[in-house]
């Protein structure tokens, strides 16, 4: 994400972070026990989200392009990006509903992981890497943005 995307790949793993850490907070909660399966979840998780977030920054590296505002661009490429990262998160959390309901022991571990790890990251690369963006445009206010 660095070598991608410089600064804005350096909030997206500040995101993937806390993304971890709202994962760990509500397992804890739970009290589940974390097993391969469930790691197994987590990390198909931060791949989700490492994918939200290219979506995004490409949307909004294609504005730029096109000839926007730094603040246009970042506007329009979330509100373009966000229907394809619902219907991708969407999709998979159904199918993780069903393997929570037909699977057994392990399997239901893996669902409730990816389950929680999908509302996480949904959260994490939309609104933390955004709140992150919006505070960079609003504190150095550049002319064209480093993507």
């Amino acid at each position: 994400m660095l070598l991608a995307y410089g600064g804005f790949g350096a909030m997206a793993i500040v995101a993937l972070a806390i993304n971890l850490i709202l994962i760990a907070a509500a397992l804890s909660l739970l009290q589940a026990t974390l097993t391969l399966p469930g790691i197994a979840g987590i990390v198909l998780t931060i791949g989700m989200a490492v994918d939200a977030n290219v979506l995004v920054f490409e949307r909004i590296r294609e504005e730029q392009r096109a000839g926007r505002t730094p603040i246009s661009s970042v506007d329009a490429g979330y509100s373009r990006a966000l229907t394809t990262i619902i219907d991708a998160n969407l999709t998979t959390f159904i199918a993780a509903l069903l393997l929570y309901m037909f699977g057994s022991g392990p399997v239901k571990g893996f669902a409730v992981t990816l389950a929680i790890g999908l509302c996480t990251s949904m959260f994490s690369a939309l609104m933390v890497t955004r709140l992150m963006v919006v505070l960079y445009l609003r504190k150095r206010r550049p002319q064209r943005l480093p993507l």
